[in-house]
Parts: C-alpha cells; sequence; structure tokens
C-alpha cells in the first residue's frame, strides 16, 4: 500500500486496576537516526589465554532521540478525537508520563485485582504470531506494536513484582522486536502551554538489550513474553546473516590462501 510506514514503539506491560495490560507506547515521529551499539563479550578466564575464548554474549544497546509536538495531535483530531482531547488538555505531558515511569517499579495492588496467567501456549505464540500478521500484511499502515500488544494481552495477566520495573519490549518493524530496560532518559521541554504543559520536546532514549539468561530470572507469562521476542529477533538475524552468503564474492575469495 503506497504511502504508508510502520511507526516504532515501546510497549511496556504493567499492573493496573483491571489487570495487567499493554500500554503501547506509539512513536510520534519515527527517528531519523538510531544508534546500535555492541560491546564485545568478555574473554573467559578460563580459556588457556585462546584469544578468541570469551564468556557470555556481547551487550546490546540502542540509542535514539524523539520528537514530541502536541500541535500535531490536535490538528489531527478528526483521526483520534481523544488525543487530540488529551494534547489540548495535557499537552504532551501523557506521552512524557508514559516514558517516566518505564524507569519506576511497578506497584502491586491489593485484592487480587489481577487475573491469572493464561495458558503457556498464548503467551508463547504472542509475539511472533503479532509481528507474522503486520509482516503479512494484516496489519494497517500505523504500526505492529497493535498487532503486538493485541496478541500478548491475554498472556500477560500476572502481577510485576513490586520491586520489578515493567517489561518492556522495543518494537521497530516486523523484525526486530526486543525486550530492553530504558538506560537513560533525558527530556529537553522546549515549549508550554498558558498552564505550563510541554506542548514540544526532544527526548534522548538509551536502551539495553536484555539477554536470555537475564531473562530467565524474570518469572509469570510477562518474561515469558520478553524471551520469545528475543528468541524471535535472534532467529531472524541468524537468517539474514545465512543469506549474506548468497552476495557475490568471488574477488574476494580469490585473494583468500589457498586453504580457504
Amino acid at each position: 500500500m503506497p504511502g504508508w510506514f510502520i511507526k516504532g514503539a515501546l510497549v511496556s506491560f504493567m499492573p493496573t486496576f483491571i489487570g495487567s495490560s499493554p500500554n503501547v507506547i506509539l512513536f510520534q515521529f519515527n527517528p531519523e537516526t538510531i544508534t546500535h551499539t555492541w560491546t564485545p563479550a568478555p574473554p573467559d578466564p578460563q580459556a588457556n589465554k585462546d584469544p578468541l575464548a570469551v564468556k557470555g554474549i556481547p551487550g546490546e544497546e540502542f540509542s535514539f532521540s524523539l520528537a514530541l509536538n502536541s500541535n500535531d495531535a490536535i490538528a489531527d483530531s478528526d483521526a483520534n478525537q481523544v488525543a487530540a482531547g488529551l494534547a489540548i488538555v495535557s499537552g504532551i505531558y501523557p506521552r512524557l508520563a508514559a516514558l517516566e515511569m518505564l524507569q519506576y517499579p511497578s506497584r502491586a495492588f491489593d485484592g487480587g485485582l489481577v487475573g491469572q496467567v493464561s495458558a503457556a501456549a498464548n503467551a508463547a505464540g504472542a509475539v511472533t504470531s503479532g509481528a507474522a500478521r503486520a509482516a503479512a500484511g494484516a496489519v494497517g499502515g500505523d504500526t505492529i506494536a497493535s498487532a503486538v500488544s493485541a496478541t500478548v494481552c491475554s498472556a500477560a495477566k500476572k502481577e510485576v513484582p513490586a520491586s520489578h520495573v515493567p517489561t518492556v519490549l522495543f518494537v521497530w518493524g516486523p523484525q526486530r522486536i526486543v525486550p530492553v530496560r530504558v538506560t537513560n532518559l533525558a527530556i529537553t521541554e522546549k515549549l508550554y502551554d498558558r498552564m505550563l504543559n510541554p506542548t514540544q520536546a526532544d527526548v534522548q532514549i538509551t536502551l539495553r538489550v536484555l539477554t536470555l539468561d537475564e531473562l530467565g530470572k524474570v518469572e509469570g507469562a510477562l518474561g515469558l513474553v520478553a524471551r520469545v521476542a528475543y528468541k524471535y529477533s535472534q532467529g531472524l538475524r541468524q537468517t539474514h546473516a545465512v543469506a549474506n552468503l548468497g552476495d557475490p564474492v568471488g574477488s574476494v575469495i580469490g585473494m583468500l590462501p589457498n586453504s580457504f
């Protein structure tokens, strides 16, 4: 479909008064650039000085800047009257608050307000089915985040411990859906309305990708969803790496020693 594009998003899962539900923080404008930083895996101290031996896997981070502007939401009131109303009353503060809450431990609610965990099979298929729907064109031009959140919603109904920050997925197209933790959040508020609500801001975000070892310590369906997301994206990465073998490399191979 010409003219449409997917918007990136951060999808967090936190307990609410109606149960644990996904909070989709849709990027108002996709960042023009993303810095993808890798930290080499540490050397294995028990590898008898083998220079290639490592312990663990490399670290991975994403850094980018988001622009927020309430004027666009107000001007687009026909498409989303709720968002336009919030922008008129509160500017971009609801979006900023959603980003800020990604760094706070989720509060535990009393009284058994959160439902029981759905079947593990539902959680295991949540991320992959959402991404598959988006890749197959079943999702409209806005974002694949809605597909992911819709399929994992029923699987993410267990209360997050009060000492844990929310489980967050960084959704950047159907081929990058990774569990992350926000390690840096810097907000520059630029303009305000008459009630001093921020109306424009630039947000610098750094996300650290969580590893399978770390995710193995996250309990319940939320941890399962995060692990499935990691395995899904890592599997695609490995597939693309194999596909690169099809590039024409005859001239380079010819320069290698005969043993190759």
